[in-house]
């Protein structure tokens, strides 16, 4: 059975979201429970563990592989992503071959490592990893008020953000007073909040990221993230992006080449809201076409008939999942649970949620126009764009 899964250095084992039922496909017998624990302030997340699995991706094939089954349908990233995402895999998949991840290109390749050659690059970097809880780690260097302070980040290719750090009084890692609080993403215990911001610079060896954003975590969020006491944040997919990466666990080492994203802007989501896909509802079609032409020796009094046909169509239904306080959206009064029936005039289905998503990180000023349906009543929003931190 083909699956998608989200490539995620920041787990072991892969996690299959069970609730898809899933499991009766691919007749997959689990032998114990579990309870896992990730970010989040949640309780603990039962999960089945399956043993002696087969996976496949490509012509790569993993025997006896460990898998764990989760239930919790909040779990469920497709509607977060838009795209359908089955599971997460990382670590067991890294561990045996080299990885290339393509960000450029958007492929995927993997080798056995003693059939990979590696060829001269000067223009790449290479990273010792250090491995925790088979996790890797690798160590850079943040600009931060004034001060330039060594790190050691998880690196977590399943996180979108650019960078997180742990606030840590001693070190001067600090978020400052320059900050605006959000959301930050959803983990294996539950959602996860925090203060967003800038740092000066982010050093990845002779690779210089000028004012990177960054996320500070608040603690209650990240308890267990910080069992590693010598690891102070992630660097996450807004950073990988704007490289081409190569895994090799096998010898501990990562490198960086850069690619045509390096030199993008920073930015961050200047509406307030994040969407999800919250389902599909039918939606009426109307399509016109030519039926018969009256023709004349005179060009003048040529006739044209149409007819038109309408039909239902199954189309994608987007939800406000997620509102920050003060920013324009609720300010213009947006609410949570909104279904958005058009963006800027345009039906909302003729986007995919990243398209969407996309123009609510547009520059400061642009205009933004939001027909949503409340409790079956449609309502009409306009806003402004607005960065967060002016």
């Amino acid at each position: 059975m083909g699956l998608s899964f989200l490539l995620d250095t920041g787990v072991t084992k892969p996690i299959l979201f069970n609730f898809l039922n899933v499991s009766d496909s691919l007749k997959i017998k689990h032998t114990d429970t579990i309870y896992l624990r990730g970010l989040g302030e949640g309780e603990q997340i039962m999960a089945h563990r399956s043993i002696n699995n087969v996976f496949k991706i490509g012509d790569a094939v993993k025997l006896n592989q460990d898998l764990y089954a989760i239930y919790d349908a909040n779990l469920n990233l497709a509607p977060k992503l838009g795209v359908p995402v089955h599971g997460i895999i990382g670590f067991d998949l890294l561990k045996d071959l080299v990885v290339e991840v393509n960000y450029s290109k958007q492929f995927l390749r993997l080798t056995n490592p003693e059939e990979y050659r590696y060829k001269t690059c000067r223009k790449c970097e290479e990273f010792n990893l250090e491995f925790y809880n088979n996790k890797p780690y690798m160590n850079a260097v943040v600009d931060l008020h004034e001060k330039s302070i060594p790190v050691k980040l998880l690196i977590d290719s399943g996180g979108s953000d650019a960078l997180w750090l742990f606030e840590d009084d001693q070190r001067g890692i600090l978020s400052g007073n320059h900050f605006f609080y959000d959301f930050l993403g959803h983990g294996l215990s539950g959602s996860v909040y925090g203060k967003r911001s800038k740092i000066d610079a982010l050093h990845l060896k002779s690779f210089v990221l000028r004012l990177p954003n960054v996320a500070y975590p608040d603690s209650l969020f990240i308890v267990h993230a910080i069992k590693h006491r010598e690891r102070s944040g992630s660097l996450s997919g807004n950073v990988l992006k704007r490289f081409n990466v190569v895994f090799d666990y096998s010898n501990a080492k990562v490198i960086f080449k850069r690619n045509e994203h390096f030199n993008e802007d920073f930015r961050y989501n200047k509406s307030g809201i994040e969407l999800a896909h919250d389902g599909m509802r039918f939606v009426k079609e109307d399509k016109t076409k030519v039926i018969s032409k009256g023709d004349t020796s005179n060009r003048d009094d040529k006739i044209i008939y149409f007819e038109t046909e309408s039909k239902l169509v199954l189309k994608p239904v987007y939800a406000v999942v997620e509102l920050r306080e003060n920013s324009p959206a609720a300010i213009a009064g947006v609410q949570i649970n909104d279904i958005v029936l058009s963006v800027n005039g345009k039906p909302a289905h003729h986007f995919t949620l990243q398209k969407i998503m996309e123009m609510f990180y547009e520059d400061a000023g642009k205009h933004i126009r939001l027909k949503v349906e409340r409790n079956g009543v449609d309502l009409a929003f306009n806003f402004v764009l607005k960065n967060p931190l002016e």
